[in-house]
């Protein structure tokens, strides 16, 4: 019985050691707890949720695949409002996330609703160019304290098909900052 027990040890032993050996790398998490981050404020109101109105747009009005409506003209702005940040807290990255348009992450789908536009999506983008979903934007700088600091987005429609037709061009994403 001893003997059976050492060469179950043993064969466990050299399993191990066998799947340790036939790692391919190493992966190193780190990050740190921190002590406060900012108010997220939308609206100035304090609200979480924001509604970014993109208006009406004639389905003419895009010219082909990789057009929007207007050209750069047709964007429209939006802020996330960081207050109160403390002094510890010195930039934040934003990331958006949401449904992307058959598999391009640089453009969020439309919400599927009954009479959904179809052939376009919704582009965000910031200072820096196209804001692709699930990727963390540049750093913002900010100011500690009472200042509000706001971090301009933007958002329009983009043709992504041969074909657009006219209904509903909505869609949700959600955000994260990361300080």
């Amino acid at each position: 019985m001893k003997k059976l027990c050492t060469a179950l040890t043993t064969v466990a032993l050299m399993t191990m050691g066998l799947s340790a050996a036939a790692a391919d790398g190493v992966i190193n998490f780190k990050g740190s707890i921190i002590d406060a981050a900012c108010t997220v404020d939308l609206d100035g109101s304090g609200a979480s949720t924001m509604n970014v109105t993109l208006g009406n747009v004639n389905k003419t009005a895009f010219s082909g695949v990789g057009s929007t409506a207007g050209g750069t003209a047709s964007t429209t702005q939006f802020n996330v409002l960081l207050k109160n940040c403390p002094e510890s807290v010195t930039t934040a990255k934003v990331k958006f996330d949401g449904i992307a348009y058959a598999g391009d992450n640089t453009v969020l789908a439309l919400t599927q609703e009954k009479g959904v536009a179809t052939g376009i999506g919704i582009q965000l983008s910031d200072s820096n160019g196209i804001r692709p979903l699930f990727t963390e934007s540049t750093p913002y700088v900010l100011t500690s304290g009472s200042t509000t600091n706001k971090l301009d987005f933007y958002a329009r429609y983009i043709q992504k098909a041969a074909t657009v037709t006219a209904g509903p061009a909505n869609a949700v994403a959600t955000f994260t900052v990361n300080y």
